[in-house]
C-alpha cells in the first residue's frame, strides 16, 4: 500500500498561524516580565558565544527585540510570537506528508494553542526555539524515511546544528530517534550516505557552540547536574501526568503512535513511535523537566491528526465531538498560559500553581520598590558604600531593569552566567542582599546581616519569591575572597 500527500492548504493554515501570532502579540504586555526574560535582557547587553548555563541564541533573541521594538516586556515578546507561527506550520507540514487534508493540517497547526506552546511563546524561552528546531528535524526525517528523499537528512542536520545554539536537547531527539531506527527500523537507513552527511553537517555547523564548552570544561554538564538535584524529584513525578496535560487533544498524538504502530503505509516512519518512550525513559533517568519531550510529542500529534481526519469524515456526531473538544483545550490553554485573568484575581484560581510560568511573571516591580525602601532607609555615609546582591538571576534581573529609576545602586549575583559580571568594587562594604536562604547563609557569605524585609506581592500569588528575605549586611572581607563564595547553579 501507498501513501498520497497533498498539498499544503495555506489559507487555514496561515490564519491559524497568524492567530497564535497575533493573540500572544495582544495579550504580551499584561502582568510583568517572567524571570528568564530579565536575565536574557541582562546577558542581551554583552553577546557571546555561549554562557555558563546556555548556548547564545535566546539572549541574541531577547536583543533582536528590545533593539528593533524598544526596552518593553512587549518587545522582548515580539520574536517568540512570531517562531510560534512558524511552529503551526511545521506542524501542518509534517500532517501533510502523512496525506492530511485540510482538516488534518489544521488541527497539526492548531495544536500550538496548547498550554506548553502558548507558555513557552509567550515569554521569551528557549522551548519555544526547541519546538521549531525539533519539528524542522522531525519533518526532515519523514521526508527522508517515508519518501526515500535522502537528501532531507541534511535539512535535518542543518537544523539540529542550529538547535545547539539554542539549546543541547536537539542531542536528545537525536539519540532516540536513531535507537527508534535501530529498534523498529528500517536498519539500512543507518548507512545512507546522506545521514551521515547530515550528522556531519550538524557538527560542523554547530562546532563553535561544542568548542566553547570545551574550552569551558563543559559547564552545561554541571548546570544539568544541578537542576537535576534541585529539581529532579518534581520532575519525574510529573513527567508522565504532564504528557496529558501540556498539548490539547491527547486522543489525537495517542492516535498518532498507534497509526505509527498499526498503519502498513507508516512502517518506514515506526521509529518515531519507539523514540518517544525511549524519550521519556531518558527523561526519568536523567531528572529532565517534563516538557523536554514536547517537540517530538507535537510531531506526534500532528502525525496524529491524519487518521482523526478519516475518523470524523462522514461522521457528523464525531465532528462535533471533535470540534467540541479542540475548543475546550484550546480555552484551557488560553486560560491557563496567558495574561487573560486580572492579576488581582489570579490568587483566587488554579492557574499560578498549576502554571510556574504565569506567577513567575507577577510582582516584580513590586519587589524592587521593597527593596528600594530598605536602602533609602539607610543613612546616606552608608548608601554611598552600598552594592545591591541578588540570590538569583530573576531578583538581579528584576533590580537591574527597575533599580536605576528608583537611584538603586548596581546588582551582582554569583547564580549562573552573572557570576562572571562580579565582583564588586573594593571598599563597597555595605551589602543589600535579597536572598531565599536562612540567616546562616547571609552571614555566611557576608558576615554581619539583619533580616530587614520579606518580600510579598498585592496580588497575594505565591511564586518562588514570596517570603525572599531582604538582608542589610556589612562585610569587613575583601570582595576577592568573597566573591568565589556567591557562585552556584540552577
Amino acid at each position: 500500500m501507498e501513501i498520497g500527500r497533498r498539498p499544503i492548504v495555506w489559507w487555514p493554515v496561515g490564519l491559524i498561524a497568524a492567530a497564535s501570532t497575533l493573540l500572544l502579540l495582544a495579550t504580551a504586555h499584561r502582568y510583568d516580565y517572567h524571570r528568564d526574560e530579565l536575565y536574557f535582557r541582562m546577558l542581551a547587553r554583552d553577546p557571546q558565544w555561549g554562557y555558563l548555563d546556555q548556548p547564545p541564541f535566546t539572549p541574541m533573541l531577547a536583543r533582536l527585540g528590545i533593539e528593533a521594538f524598544g526596552d518593553t516586556d512587549w518587545a522582548i515578546r515580539v520574536p517568540p510570537a512570531i517562531l510560534l507561527g512558524l511552529v503551526a506550520v511545521l506542524a501542518a507540514a509534517v500532517a501533510r506528508e502523512l496525506n492530511g487534508g485540510a482538516v488534518a493540517q489544521s488541527l497539526a497547526a492548531a495544536g500550538v494553542f496548547g498550554v506548553f506552546p502558548l507558555s513557552a511563546a509567550h515569554v521569551t524561552s528557549t522551548a519555544v526555539t526547541d519546538l521549531l528546531v525539533w519539528l524542522g528535524v522531525l519533518l526532515c526525517a519523514i521526508r527522508a524515511l517515508l519518501w526515500g528523499r535522502e537528501r532531507a537528512w541534511l535539512g535535518a542536520g542543518l537544523a539540529a546544528g542550529l538547535g545547539l545554539y539554542n539549546k543541547h536537547l536537539v542531542v536528545l531527539l537525536l539519540l532516540c530517534l536513531a535507537g527508534g531506527i535501530l529498534i523498529a527500523g528500517p536498519r539500512r537507513v543507518l548507512t545512507s550516505r546522506w545521514l551521515w552527511a547530515g550528522a556531519g553537517l550538524a557538527v560542523l555547523v554547530g562546532l563553535p557552540n561544542l568548542i566553547y564548552q570545551i574550552v569551558e570544561g563543559f559547564p552545561q554538564v554541571t548546570m544539568a547536574a544541578a537542576l537535576a538535584d534541585e529539581r529532579g524529584g518534581d520532575n519525574r513525578a510529573l513527567m508522565l501526568p504532564l504528557q496529558f496535560a501540556l498539548m490539547i487533544l491527547p486522543p489525537v498524538w495517542i492516535a498518532g503512535i498507534v497509526a505509527l504502530v498499526r498503519d502498513p503505509r507508516l512502517r518506514q516512519i515506526r521509529a518515531l513511535a519507539v523514540a518517544y518512550p525511549l524519550m521519556l525513559i531518558l527523561l526519568l533517568v536523567t531528572a529532565g523537566a517534563p516538557y523536554y519531550s514536547m517537540g517530538l510529542l507535537h510531531a506526534l500529534f500532528a502525525i496524529g491528526t491524519v487518521p482523526t481526519e478519516r475518523w470524523i469524515t462522514g461522521h457528523i456526531g464525531r465532528q462535533a465531538v471533535l470540534a467540541a473538544g479542540t475548543g475546550l483545550s484550546i480555552a484551557i490553554g488560553v486560560a491557563g498560559a496567558l495574561p487573560v485573568i486580572p492579576a488581582d484575581r489570579l490568587s483566587a484560581t488554579p492557574v499560578p500553581a498549576l502554571n510556574q510560568t504565569v506567577a513567575d511573571q507577577i510582582g516584580w516591580r513590586e519587589y524592587v520598590w521593597q527593596v528600594a525602601a530598605v536602602y533609602t532607609a539607610l543613612p546616606p555615609a552608608y548608601r554611598r558604600r552600598t552594592i545591591l546582591y541578588a540570590g538569583n538571576y530573576g531578583e538581579a534581573g528584576a533590580l537591574d531593569r527597575y533599580g536605576p529609576r528608583l537611584r538603586l545602586p548596581p546588582v551582582y549575583s554569583g547564580h549562573n552566567e552573572l557570576w562572571r559580571l562580579g565582583p564588586p568594587p573594593e571598599g563597597r562594604n555595605v551589602v543589600i542582599a535579597v536572598l531565599q536562604a536562612p540567616p546562616a547563609r547571609a552571614i555566611e557569605l557576608f558576615q554581619s546581616c539583619r533580616v530587614a524585609f520579606q518580600l510579598s506581592n498585592a496580588f497575594g500569588v505565591e511564586n518562588e519569591e514570596t517570603g525572599t528575605r531582604v538582608y542589610v549586611c556589612e562585610t569587613t572581607e575583601s570582595w576577592a575572597s568573597i566573591w568565589p563564595r556567591t557562585r552556584h547553579y540552577g
